[in-house]
This record gives structure tokens, C-alpha cells and sequence, in this order.
């Protein structure tokens, strides 16, 4: 059995993982992934870059199936990805901060399940709550300790990018529910439920939606400025949020 360790997707703005951690390939049977596993105080830290370290794969050609098995190979059991987005809801302006619950899939032609029949044989996939409601729960109660102000909740619309949306499209996107859009947390949040990893996500937002607030302008700083706060909330939750060993395997959550 591999060591028990949690992990921590990183997603744009967060590329590479903190010093203290030694980088590992990963084979899988959906290809290669490159991992940094941690050292002294951080060995059970598994991070991941999900465009890669120089931020080259765009979103519909990441390879979501490998990142979520090498992790699963790799011990991780749960785990918190962080999402650049942008801004639907009046109150997520630039440098909001979310702990998402729900998700609303526009993408297309991804690879998206571990179950494709034959070999891999077929499952029906719980979906109800796509986050973890206890990862979830233990970001916001804590995101004070670590100096962020954390959006309880918050609907992800993913897109397939890796152009950005229309004015339209983002005008649909309100209707139907969105608060924020982002191009990458599917089918990465169903592929870890499938494995049963418990899967939380954190959205930064960088810029207002296309057709919210005048022209769309994308801003990192606002992600760099509270990063060295993100990761330590995301360690802290991932080591002591009590969670239910079953969670993924029923339809109810934690």
C-alpha cells in the first residue's frame, strides 16, 4: 500500500509547489504525470500542476485522467484544487475568494470517465455534490485564520476555453446559475469522486466575467498577493478536516 498522503492541484497562478519538494514522474496507464512530492515537515504533501510548470497545456488538452491517477497511485486520498477564474456574481469581484459546491459542465470532448465499458467496465457516478461538503466547510471556518475572507459557496461554469466566453454566453451562464467561470474543474472533480478522493475546490477570481464590468482585463496579482496565505489554509484543511471514509461511495456527502 503507498503512504497516505493529500494533495493539492495546482491550477494558473499556482504552478510550482514551495521549496522542499522533489519532482516525480508518474506512470499511469493514461500516461506519465509530473508530481513534487514533500520533504521534512511536508512529506505527505503530494502537489500537482495542472498546465504544467511553465503553464504550456491549455485546459482542453490537459490530461485530467492521468493528474487524478497518479494521485490516487501516489496515496492521496483527498485533496484541494485552486481555480483562476472569472467573476459572474456582483460580490466575487477580482481577488475574490470561493469555496465552490456546485458545478455546471459546458465542456465537450474531454476525456471524462474511468469507466468506458469493456476492460474498464461501467459505473453511474454519484454527482449530487460534486465538493466535498467537509473540506468545504473546514475552508471557510478557517479561512479567517489564515487572513482570507472565503464565499461559503459558489456554481463553477465550466467551458472548454481556451478562449474566453462571450458576453452572451455569460449573460446564459447568470441565468442558468454560474457565479463563476473557469475552463478546468471538470472533468477532474468527477474523475477524483469515481476514485472516491475527497475533492474540494478554492476559485480565485482575476478578472470580471466577459460583459460584467467593461472590457475583460485578467489580473494575477490578486491571486499572487494572498497565495502565500492559500496554500498554508489548504495544508491545514487537508490534515485535520475530520471526513467520513465513505463519502464518494453514497449519494449524501460527508
Amino acid at each position: 500500500m503507498p503512504q497516505q498522503r493529500i494533495g493539492i492541484i495546482g491550477g494558473s497562478g499556482v504552478e510550482r509547489p514551495e521549496t522542499g519538494f522533489t519532482e516525480t514522474i508518474v506512470d499511469t496507464p493514461y500516461g506519465q504525470t509530473l508530481n513534487w512530492i514533500g520533504e521534512g515537515e511536508h512529506t505527505d504533501v503530494v502537489f500537482l500542476s495542472r498546465h504544467g510548470v511553465e503553464h504550456d497545456v491549455p485546459p482542453h488538452r490537459v490530461n485530467y485522467r492521468a493528474n487524478v491517477k497518479a494521485l490516487q497511485i501516489l496515496g492521496v486520498d483527498r485533496v484541494i484544487a485552486s481555480f483562476a477564474v472569472g467573476g459572474i456574481a456582483e460580490d466575487i469581484p477580482p481577488g475574490g475568494v470561493v469555496a465552490l459546491d456546485q458545478i455546471i459542465d459546458l465542456t465537450s470532448g474531454r476525456d471524462f470517465t474511468f469507466f468506458d465499458g469493456g476492460a474498464s467496465g461501467l459505473r453511474h457516478t454519484p454527482f449530487t455534490e460534486p465538493f466535498s461538503p467537509g473540506l468545504r466547510e473546514a475552508i471557510v471556518a478557517r479561512g479567517a485564520d489564515h487572513g482570507l475572507t472565503i464565499r461559503s459557496n459558489g456554481t463553477y461554469i465550466c467551458t472548454n476555453g481556451p478562449r474566453f466566453e462571450t458576453a452572451a454566453e455569460i449573460r446564459v451562464a447568470k441565468v442558468l446559475g454560474g457565479d463563476v467561470v473557469g475552463m478546468t474543474a471538470m472533468p477532474e472533480a468527477i474523475l477524483a469522486r469515481e476514485l472516491e478522493i475527497h475533492y474540494a475546490g478554492i476559485a480565485v477570481s482575476v478578472n470580471w466575467a466577459a460583459g460584467i464590468k467593461g472590457p475583460l482585463q485578467v489580473d494575477f496579482s490578486a491571486l499572487e498577493s494572498i497565495r502565500g496565505r492559500l496554500l498554508p489554509l489548504m495544508l491545514d484543511v487537508l490534515r485535520t478536516a475530520e471526513l467520513d471514509a465513505a463519502v464518494w461511495s453514497q449519494e449524501s456527502g460527508d
